[in-house]
């Protein structure tokens, strides 16, 4: 693990030169982790947005979907995400992409024990933290928090080193962007539709609904459960989705680049 960490620059730079990659603002890897190569299969797609769960196990974070069995062949979240993410900004002078002047996103989904990950998470982010975009600091990297979520703590942080994942309920509470940066809901609370034919008008008009609600307050909108097709995508941005939440990475970069 060292030594991918020492050539970790390296390899960042050799595909990630400016001109070389385009950034896609509305790219965001659906379960990153499960990538043969984590973080970097975004990155050299152009993505700028990715999702990662983390379980607490042992005083640890744990990048993984479902609580594993063994801890044998389980990477942690620095290993996997803070720690490459430092050395990319590193290399590319203190940004993600270099010339981006936009965020780059790292969505983590707490899969249990919402205040003691939370805890931890902080903890971890101390060494970490000239990468966070704060009230105070224009850093590259977003921080939200999904799944299992410690509202209150989060809300009343004013250090501000993570935000919220946010639902369509969450609106219109008052909740400033930089605590509630993206709202989240599973498309399938939204009605039906397989991708197949002209999506239905009352779902299209939720869709347009809640992106508006969203945009009013500054925030993005993701959708999670949807369609995974350039027909779907398309249906998705039209309506105000802002985060087009993919598997195939590669599909759906070649989709953005077309528009």
């Amino acid at each position: 693990m060292k030594a991918f960490f020492v050539l970790l620059p390296f390899v960042f730079i050799s595909f990630l030169l400016p001109g070389q990659t385009t950034p896609l603002p509305n790219a965001h890897a659906h379960n990153d982790y499960e990538h043969d190569r984590p973080l970097f299969d975004a990155l050299s797609n152009g993505f700028t947005s990715v999702e990662a769960d983390i379980f607490l196990i042992k005083d640890e974070l744990y990048v993984t979907h479902n609580k594993p069995v063994s801890l044998k062949n389980t990477k942690t979240l620095t290993e996997l995400y803070l720690q490459p993410l430092d050395e990319v900004v590193k290399a590319n002078n203190g940004q993600v992409y270099p010339g981006y002047g936009g965020s780059f996103y790292l969505m983590i989904d707490f899969k249990n024990d919402a205040e003691g990950t939370y805890a931890k998470l902080i903890e971890q982010l101390q060494p970490y933290k000239h990468l966070l975009k704060t009230k105070t600091q224009d850093g590259p990297l977003t921080i939200f928090i999904s799944g299992e979520r410690p509202i209150s703590a989060i809300l009343n942080d004013p250090e501000n080193l993570v935000s919220l994942d946010g639902r369509p309920n969450d609106l219109g509470q008052g909740i400033t962007a930089d605590k509630m940066p993206v709202v989240s809901t599973s498309f399938k609370s939204l009605g039906f539709w397989n991708g197949n034919g002209e999506i239905p008008f009352d779902i299209r008009l939720k869709i347009r609904q809640l992106s508006d609600a969203a945009h009013k307050e500054e925030k993005k909108l993701r959708l999670w459960a949807t369609p995974d097709d350039p027909v779907s995508w398309q249906v998705l941005l039209n309506n105000g989705v802002d985060l087009l939440n993919a598997d195939n990475l590669t599909e759906l970069k070649t989709f953005l680049l077309s528009k």
